[in-house]
């Protein structure tokens, strides 16, 4: 079995307590953050470059507090992960499907998704800079 497969595809918690339900997401955490941040990185990066581009844009691109308050954002929607499958499992006791595996990777594709949204918005906008110059 692959890395990436581990990672995505991990094992379901079968002992099903709130406590080990979330030490089975608290262990997968810093992948998340591994995983997030590293496309915040490579987003941030993108962005200064395409920002650099003839048309350039006046200001700064992004705000260093925007940053951290959506590193924050995304760690309290991780937690909403172990927060579900806890109420799943209040809701429906042995009949709750074991969710953290599908849930972890929904919500890891969902914050890697919009932490590089920004890449192809840059992109548009860059282009209709230089189409609004040429034309």
């Amino acid at each position: 079995m692959s890395a990436l497969t581990k990672i995505l595809f991990p094992l379901p918690d079968y002992r099903r307590t709130p406590w080990t339900l979330l030490q089975w997401w608290e262990s997968r955490r810093l992948t998340y953050n591994v995983a997030v941040g590293g496309a915040g990185l490579l987003t941030l990066g993108v962005l200064a470059f395409i920002s650099a581009l003839p048309p350039r844009l006046p200001g700064p691109v992004f705000e260093w507090r925007g940053v951290v308050v959506y590193a924050c954002a995304a760690n309290l929607g991780y937690s909403l992960g172990w927060v579900s499958e806890v109420a799943m499992r209040a809701l429906w006791k042995d009949q709750a499907p074991e969710a953290g595996p599908a849930l972890f990777r929904q919500g890891l594709s969902f914050a890697l998704g919009l932490t590089l949204l920004p890449i192809p918005l840059m992109c548009l906008s860059w282009l209709a800079r230089v189409l609004g110059r040429l034309f």
